[in-house]
């Protein structure tokens, strides 16, 4: 099966609160749902609570165009703090591993999400990835910096020139 281009979605957010604090509101699963668009239909399956640690998995429901979809995680790196990875075991993509970086900066954290993506479908995956995902992702997650916002005061918007930034890689 031929395989499309490797995509990266990457964004940062400057939250002016203690990183411990950031990295707390982040570890709790549960948060996942206020932190997706309501267009998603987005309902996290596994019972709750989850405690997050690497090799805990967690698996969800959404609806994406009307299509319901399920989806499994883990968790592949956890570094209490600083940062951790979900990788897709199962859902829409063929490739898709998130990873969130949290940096002190004095009395607020930084925030990286850096996403790395592969549509499926070789060909067909790529055209889907030009007309919609792309542009889905986005939509994505910009609900989710300003949900930042609202959840944890003191947030700012995106930090740096390369939010939103997309690079493919040779696949």
């Amino acid at each position: 099966m031929a395989m499309g281009r490797l995509h990266q979605l990457s964004r940062t957010q400057l939250v002016g609160r203690p990183l411990p604090e950031v990295f707390a509101f982040f570890a709790d699963a549960a948060m996942l749902e206020a932190l997706t668009p309501p267009f998603l239909h987005f309902r996290i399956l596994t019972p709750m609570p989850i405690e997050l640690g690497t090799g805990a998995r967690l698996d969800y429901q959404l609806s994406l165009f009307g299509l319901p979809l399920r989806w499994r995680t883990r968790i592949t790196d956890w570094q209490p703090g600083r940062r951790f990875v979900d990788e897709q075991e199962a859902g829409p993509y063929a490739l898709w591993r998130h990873t969130h970086e949290f940096e002190a900066r004095g009395t607020s954290t930084l925030m990286r999400d850096v996403v790395d993506y592969l549509e499926p479908l070789g060909p067909v995956g790529q055209v889907a990835h030009i007309l919609f995902v792309r542009r889905t992702l986005d939509r994505i997650f910009d609900f989710r910096r300003d949900a930042i916002a609202r959840l944890l005061p003191g947030a700012e918007g995106p930090h740096q020139p390369e939010t939103g930034a997309r690079r493919a890689h040779p696949g």
